[in-house]
């Protein structure tokens, strides 16, 4: 007697092969509940394929010209080849993001071959599943999954010393995946002593190298960092001086900086607790206190506005009244992690304006007669009893 295995349909490249075999077609129809992170999803069969719900999928397993049926891990479906030879592929395991997306961190080493395999059957998954970003984080030590990751569609996203992330839009509409960070943030500190002397620099290495320009101590802000301890952290670090954050007193946005990232530059006000100058061998040609006029009259900075503008806003502090802006610590409903809003708190402390000012301040240029000036100051008298607004008359 002859015996024939029976033929395999495939819907599509990514979905689940099944037997064509009449007496088993019936028993691989169906839904299938597959686990997808921490929340239990269904695997329905593709929905351009004519196939009815409701049996428990289950796989054809030939052996010998003989089928046997065993059913399929909640982590795993079916697929087979032509030649009758089925075999599990286990989906990836992954977590849902907040925004309808998932996140596979891989811990296991796997190989290319599988690898691919379970990201393409999970990908049919969470295609079912109305998913839309997929993150892939790959760390290090999983370099040989990048390519066949790209094969499949994957770009780049962002990397960190220890991985890759890349990203996959799974919709046909446009992405709406988050960018990269776009910016880097960097602080400059204003440092200034009792006889006026302002901390400066010279450095050994980037633009102004050789160049004898004296600077302030500038830096970027470290992962993790708060501005107000990133400043204080690059002083020390170039200068060993020891300082306090008083304030933000402004800042500076430009672009195409950094590998054509934009650059947040974040001017910050520092009292000196100590003066002993032990500046950075590695990275420091020198390290002084230099008078502020002295600082000044440099011809770098008559061309380079920042710097102007920086001495600008410290001597408005030091001898004016400007405000700038100090952390406030502040918490969230989102996380328990503290963090800091930046704010003139000087202003926002004062309890009510003075009993002088005016709630409304109007002025009138006027072209009139002495009796018409009159006339017209009695009206507005009633007015400013009414609506509380005082009123400059100016005779021309």
């Amino acid at each position: 007697m002859l015996r024939l295995r029976a033929p395999m349909l495939c819907f599509d490249v990514n979905s689940i092969w099944i037997p064509a075999s009449g007496s088993l077609l019936s028993s691989f129809f169906g839904t299938h509940r597959i686990r997808a992170g921490s929340r239990s999803q269904s695997l329905r069969s593709p929905s351009r394929s004519p196939v009815s719900n409701g049996f428990r999928l289950r796989a054809a397993h030939h052996v010998n010209d003989r089928s046997s049926l065993y059913s399929v891990s909640p982590s795993s479906v079916v697929k087979a080849s032509l030649k009758g030879q089925a075999e599990t592929v286990e989906l990836l395991s992954a977590e849902d993001d907040d925004h309808g997306g998932v996140i596979i961190e891989m811990k296991v080493p796997v190989d290319a071959g599988a690898f691919v395999s379970s990201l393409r059957a999970s990908l049919e998954n969470w295609r079912q599943q109305g998913k839309r970003g997929v993150w892939l984080k790959l760390p290090i030590e999983f370099a040989n999954l990048v390519q066949p990751a790209v094969e499949e569609g994957f770009t780049y996203h962002h990397a960190e010393p220890n991985y890759l992330m890349l990203v996959y839009w799974i919709p046909a509409t446009k992405n709406t995946l988050p960018v990269n960070a776009t910016h880097r943030v960097g602080v400059g500190a204003f440092v200034m002593n009792d006889r006026r002397e302002v901390l400066a620099v010279q450095e050994k290495s980037g633009k102004f190298r050789g160049s004898g320009v004296w600077k302030f101590p500038t830096g970027v802000v470290d992962q993790g960092e708060d501005l107000f301890v990133g400043a204080v952290r690059e002083v020390k670090e170039e200068t060993g001086i020891d300082t306090e954050f008083i304030e933000i007193l402004a800042f500076r946005q430009s672009h195409k900086s950094f590998f054509e990232k934009s650059d947040l530059f974040f001017i910050c006000l520092l009292r000196p607790l100590t003066f002993d100058i032990r500046k950075q061998e590695s990275e420091i040609a020198a390290a002084k206190w230099v008078p502020i006029e002295e600082f000044a009259a440099q011809p770098f900075v008559h061309k380079h506005e920042l710097l102007k503008y920086i001495i600008d806003v410290g001597l408005a502090k030091i001898d004016k009244d400007y405000a700038g802006f100090s952390p406030v610590q502040i918490s969230s409903f989102f996380s328990d992690r503290k963090s800091y809003i930046y704010l003139n708190s000087k202003e926002m402390n004062q309890s009510s304006r003075p009993e002088t000012w005016p709630e409304c301040y109007g002025r009138l240029y006027l072209n009139k007669t002495v009796a018409e000036v009159v006339y017209m100051w009695s009206h507005l008298r009633a007015c400013q009893g009414l609506c509380s607004w005082n009123f400059a008359i100016v005779l021309k």
